[in-house]
């Protein structure tokens, strides 16, 4: 491996959140004497049992699908055959609040990175773990396409043909895993919290709101993960 030189154990299921720093803090909370399994390049990733007793891998990604392609292509290599997105998003259904949870049922992708891989305009998530996703044990969560684009600032003029679309939020990495793993045979699935709002004058969630809704989303991502083990 160039990118991930693995100290640990890797989990055939995988958790894939962008930042680093999520990555240590869902590792805190949802496993058992975590164990690193990678900080090459600043790329934190972790390796222990969770609440439900098996191996689960903790990875970040980095920003964007370039990153993205170079973690799960390497992840696949090493063994994953379950992985999912863990991240935030930018929601563009006025519908959604901040610190809400949003499945993504498909990515429409707008970025640079899938469509080099070959990917049509819409690619969908893995039908069981999008069913699993689906099955939280406590109420019903959001869901549906969301749009990967290469843009973190200057995308407002996309905005609207984004909504027109049906993308119900925007973030940098779902299409570019999706088309991954249906080229490599493995199961992707993403679930994000809408960290801002794009609706008129966008508003940012606060630290405290974030970190509060990132532990949900673990929670859900480890619950849903296992149903598929």
């Amino acid at each position: 491996m160039i990118h991930l030189q693995p100290t640990a154990s890797l989990a055939e299921r995988v958790l894939l959140p962008g930042d680093p720093g999520r990555a240590l803090r869902l590792a805190q909370a949802l496993l058992q004497e975590p164990k690193m399994f990678n900080h090459n390049r600043g790329l934190w990733g972790y390796t222990g049992p969770a609440a439900d007793g098996e191996l689960l891998t903790i990875q970040s990604t980095g920003i964007g699908g370039p990153s993205t392609a170079i973690v799960v292509s390497e992840l696949i290599d090493l063994g994953a055959q379950r992985l999912l997105r863990v991240g935030t998003c930018g929601g563009l259904d006025p519908s959604l609040a901040l610190g809400e949870l949003l499945v993504a049922t498909e990515a429409i992708s707008d970025d640079g990175t899938s469509r080099a891989l070959g990917a049509s305009d819409r690619i969908p998530a893995d039908p069981e773990l999008l069913a699993a996703l689906r099955r939280p044990t406590v109420g019903r969560i959001p869901d549906g396409p969301v749009v990967s684009t290469d843009l973190f600032y200057n995308a407002e003029d996309r905005h609207a043909g984004w909504r027109a679309a049906g993308a119900r939020a925007v973030e940098m990495e779902a299409a570019t895993l999706f088309q991954l793993a249906q080229r490599r045979g493995v199961q992707a699935g993403c679930a994000l919290l809408v960290s801002d709002t794009l609706i008129g004058e966008p508003v940012r969630i606060a630290p405290d709101l974030l970190h509060e809704a990132e532990l949900s989303l673990g929670a859900l991502a480890v619950q849903a993960t296992a149903r598929v083990a």
